[in-house]
């Protein structure tokens, strides 16, 4: 099975080895190459520039040495690091990257190594149907598993974007959202797992390791769910489609995040008609007293109903907000109230 370079681990960094640097525009390349052999020791060949280093502190160094010849413009110029003499052409290098997310890999060595090396696992947060309060399932969200690599997951998703990482990072937690929840839950229990569209470039291709990891673990494809997240901002929306689709002929469910706020629109409901469909946390908030709240769930609930969607009440903090919703004719619920993320699953703990 051929997996895509951006789905692939980046090496570890090592605190001796060599960076080298590869500039597509002959000028920025003897620029650059007059500036920083004045200060270090180091080899060309064609337009690829390589450094030597022996310390971490000397790596960060070079990078921002090379910054500040670049004057910020980085465009054409491309970098990696390794201990292969003979890797002097770009193409050799797979893992050859643009330099402001080779940059941002070097500086923050400790959010690289946690994606890189999966040092993350996922709680379990309830979610329960309305109709008779039983246990629906639970989504997956990212925590941390080493106490030496702290991170907020925010934090971690922010810096995957700006190192060119967010593909690496999507798929290592979808993954293991799919193990973790192999171990710890019974079959029937639906498992909600964030992806992001941006992140796959070619569903049959990009998914493959996702699929091979749910027969792996024997997992029943039809309890997955795969949401698309709070922070994704849908630009393409056949891309999307296209998504969703290869999902539902592997027999796995899909989902719309914040239904009712931002891009999250009855439009795009109408347009994409998921499984499931997640009603926006702030439209959630005091429902039972709102009522410019209450018509638009009505909205909402009428789509739903007219294309066979199932709706999740998200971010419920309070006994009147469930009740509410329970009596309007919401399907699901998930939220403080009914129980936070936990490492176990409720009959575990």
């Amino acid at each position: 099975m051929s997996v895509c370079s951006s789905c692939s681990s980046f090496p570890d960094l090592s605190e001796s080895g060599s960076l080298f640097i590869y500039c597509r525009v002959e000028a920025i390349f003897l620029q650059l190459l007059d500036n920083i052999k004045k200060t270090y020791s180091l080899t060309y060949e064609g337009q690829v520039i390589k450094i030597p280093y022996d310390t971490f502190l000397m790596l960060e160094q070079i990078v921002n040495d090379i910054d500040h010849t670049l004057e910020g413009n980085s465009e054409g110029v491309f970098g990696s690091w390794g201990d292969d003499q003979s890797q002097t052409q770009p193409y050799l290098f797979p893992t050859m990257t643009r330099f402001d997310q080779l940059k941002e890999r070097i500086n923050h060595r400790d959010l690289l190594t946690i994606i890189n090396q999966r040092k993350f696992t996922h709680h379990v947060q309830p979610i329960i149907s309305l109709k008779d309060d039983s246990l629906y399932g639970y989504e997956f969200l990212l925590r941390q598993t080493d106490k030496e690599y702290p991170f907020f997951p925010g934090e971690l998703f922010a810096f995957s974007q700006r190192a060119g990482l967010q593909s690496l990072l999507d798929s290592h937690a979808r993954i293991a959202s799919i193990e973790v929840g192999a171990k710890l839950l019974e079959e029937g229990q639906k498992r909600f797992i964030n992806f992001l569209p941006s992140s796959i470039y070619d569903p049959n291709h990009c998914l493959k390791s996702t699929f091979k990891v749910v027969e792996q673990y024997n997992v029943n494809p039809s309890d997955l769910v795969f949401e698309v997240v709070e922070t994704e901002n849908i630009k393409d929306m056949e891309h999307l489609k296209r998504i969703f689709e290869t999902y539902k002929q592997h027999g796995i469910h899909v989902a719309l995040d914040d239904i009712g706020s931002g891009y999250s629109t009855i439009e795009v409901l109408k347009e994409l008609s998921p499984n499931f469909a997640k009603i926006d946390r702030q439209l959630v908030d005091h429902c039972d007293i709102v009522k410019e709240k209450q018509k638009k769930l009505k909205a909402i609930q009428d789509v739903a109903n007219g294309n066979n969607i199932i709706l999740l009440a998200e971010g419920i903090e309070r006994r009147e907000e469930l009740l509410y919703c329970k009596d309007i004719g919401i399907h699901l619920a998930q939220g403080y109230y009914i129980g936070r993320p936990a490492p176990l699953p409720l009959q575990n703990q």
